[in-house]
């Protein structure tokens, strides 16, 4: 062939290719066989934190047994009584798991309230604009690296408090139902390959937002309309990342008032979590217990039309496939910090 028509060949090959890739992308396709982990059955948990009844004010870690919590710390006293200060020992999951193949004896849920199952971590870190949807709905090309935010950690709450609204400051607080990642042990400067090796588990999560300090009021930095107290409710658990098949194949949703706002895939998302891993961790350390809030789907309130709020005596109910469902209610803001 000519010149001019071998290139225009190749040109129309290449546009090709790229038009395949992209729609390959989207589609929810496992990668378990390249999976980083060595695991025994007897890892597959659900990690909790909680409270007795009769001892409120001791946060203890624990994990689920059916419907029974059992206790760490009783099943072996040399653990420390918080999750974040066991993830910190040597072989910590695999001791838990030890554990767990002894059988130990739980109790009901009835004797314990649940808290937020990690807490006291370094960060809380957010993915902004990292779903297919949530940027469709605002008419925005997906961003070509992810768009990285923080939270403070003093933000998480558990499935038994509620969030609390300051609504003398703020009107347009937002739900935004998120997967979120914990992080298991310490890591920095690792490829995207081995991402998977420093995961503990996944749970779900809401990415509360004021939206006018998040856009106006504070300069177009996130930090205050993100880190509001109660804005990261967590939980009921972490589920073990080997209870996860793909990750990124997980239904995901949220209702408001027994309304459905977000319904959708984490197969969405744009940045894959390895690679959210990586980039993080290239730049700084992650510790034990850090949380990657890794995005939230379409059907946010305030790109309803008219916007959404959230208001006291609202209830969010968020859900993700494999993992669970978290309940929350939201409330006014009361300066006692009552429960």
């Amino acid at each position: 062939m000519t010149g001019s028509v071998w290139a225009f060949s190749r040109a129309l090959s290449s546009i090709k290719t790229r038009l395949i890739s992209k729609e390959l992308a989207n589609i929810c396709v496992p990668f378990s066989a390249v999976r980083c982990f060595s695991v025994t059955q007897a890892r597959n948990m659900k990690l909790v934190q909680f409270t007795y009844n009769t001892k409120p004010d001791e946060v203890r870690a624990g994990y689920m047994e059916g419907d029974d919590v059992v206790d760490l710390n009783k099943a072996d006293g040399s653990l420390p009584l918080k999750l974040v200060d066991i993830l910190k020992l040597d072989c910590a999951v695999e001791r838990i798991a030890q554990i767990k193949a002894k059988k130990p004896q739980g109790v009901p849920l009835s004797g314990v309230r649940l808290e937020a199952p990690i807490t006291n971590q370094d960060k809380v870190i957010g993915v902004g604009l990292n779903y297919l949807d949530h940027c469709k709905e605002q008419n925005l090309t997906p961003p070509e690296v992810p768009m990285i935010f923080s939270k403070f950690s003093s933000v998480i709450i558990g499935p038994n408090d509620a969030v609390k609204l300051r609504t003398e400051i703020t009107q347009s607080v937002d739900w935004e139902v998120e997967l979120a990642v914990v992080i298991g042990k310490e890591c920095t400067m690792i490829d995207a390959k081995d991402a998977y090796n420093y995961v503990l588990g996944y749970t779900v999560a809401q990415d509360i937002s004021a939206r006018d300090w998040q856009k106006k009021k504070n300069s177009g930095q996130f930090i205050l309309g993100k880190s509001m107290d109660t804005f990261c409710p967590i939980g009921p658990w972490i589920v073990t990342a080997d209870e996860i098949k793909d990750p990124q194949c997980l239904d995901i949703k949220c209702t408001l008032n027994s309304v459905v706002k977000q319904n959708s895939n984490t197969c969405q998302l744009i940045h894959k979590i390895p690679d959210v891993i990586a980039r993080l961790a290239s730049v700084m350390t992650l510790y034990p217990g850090d949380i990657i809030l890794s995005g939230t789907p379409g059907g946010v309130g305030m790109h309803r039309n008219p916007p959404e709020f959230l208001k006291p005596g609202d209830k969010l109910i968020s859900e993700i496939q494999s993992i669970g469902t978290l309940e929350t209610r939201v409330v006014k803001f009361d300066q006692c910090g009552c429960k």
